[in-house]
């Protein structure tokens, strides 16, 4: 039995198409070609079949690929009470992270590891919910936010960890004529001008939540995905905006306010497949992250 298979079919479940799995394993599209019909050839069954403009695996090849996320499940278990033995964890671990969370995160991770065997290699990227789940089968870990309470669309079949819970804050501008208020709530939302995020973005669904609860529309002025582009127009007096309690802070020209009446909250995620979460040198970054939060949680409840 060629274990390459074996992967090749697992690929072909996570992406989806054939020239997906071909970009992301730096090979020609033939060559992916080829190896499939290898694979077939061996295990003397069909493994995919045509469907809509690409192909998907056959309930054979389903099977096989199971047996691939549970193979290298086992091995990287082996792996990581090897490394156990050896002593201190050690390796590279890389992380893929949605902008703001990592900017509350990724600092004090780091500081941990000083003087440790471990390594970090980062990206960052600013996606729709739905889209973190691709990312974690190029990564070892997917730092991602859900503000609807469970884990994004697209990663179930995904190991899911809850690093911690994020307060979101309501940005005014000083002179806004709501930045007296106490809170903002549904009834204050629908007066109000936003500057948004693109649909499908998490923050979203909070208005919509004002939405649901008025029948009202809310009115969003600009839809923007930087954090930091967000607060500058606040300040300039354009608007109000949702922003992550952990990394926005009161200054000149804005204030913060607390949201009511609906979720005021997101879920920091750690995603990442099964087989890169079992080695030892990823929990151990899991568990530091998960410090990080907590950290941060207290951090934001004592300033409150």
């Amino acid at each position: 039995m060629d274990y390459r298979h074996l992967e090749l079919l697992r690929e072909i479940a996570a992406r989806g198409t054939l020239a997906a799995v071909a970009e992301a394993t730096h090979r020609s599209p033939s060559a992916v070609s080829q190896q499939l019909r290898a694979a077939e050839k061996e295990w003397g069954v069909r493994l995919v079949e045509p469907f809509s403009r690409s192909v998907r695996l056959t309930p054979e090849g389903e099977l096989l690929a199971s047996g691939a996320e549970t193979i290298s499940e086992h091995v990287a278990e082996l792996k990581a009470r090897l490394d156990a033995r050896r002593g201190a964890p050690a390796g590279r671990v890389t992380i893929g992270t949605l902008p703001s969370a990592g900017e509350a995160l990724l600092p004090g991770l780091i500081s941990r590891l000083q003087g440790s065997q471990i390594r970090l290699e980062l990206d960052d990227f600013d996606l729709a919910e739905a889209d973190f789940g691709a990312r974690a089968h190029d990564a070892d870990i997917v730092i991602a936010h859900s503000v609807s309470g469970s884990a994004p669309p697209g990663t179930e079949r995904l190991e899911s960890a809850v690093l911690g819970e994020e307060p979101l804050v309501v940005a005014l501008p000083a002179e806004h004529p709501m930045a007296s208020a106490t809170a903002i709530g549904p009834e204050e939302a629908i007066r109000m001008d936003w500057i948004g995020v693109p649909e499908g973005y998490p923050f979203d669904t909070v208005l919509q939540a004002f939405e649901a609860r008025t029948g009202q529309p809310v009115r969003r002025r600009l839809r923007l995905r930087d954090n930091r582009l967000v607060e500058a127009l606040v300040v300039a007096g354009v608007g109000p905006a949702l922003l992550p309690g952990f990394t926005t802070r009161s200054r000149q020209g804005m204030v913060l306010r607390p949201l009511t009446g609906v979720r005021s909250s997101r879920l920091i995620l750690a995603l990442s497949r099964s087989d890169r979460r079992a080695r030892l040198v990823v929990r151990t970054v899991l568990n530091l992250l998960t410090e990080v939060t907590a950290e941060l949680s207290v951090r934001v409840d004592h300033s409150a």
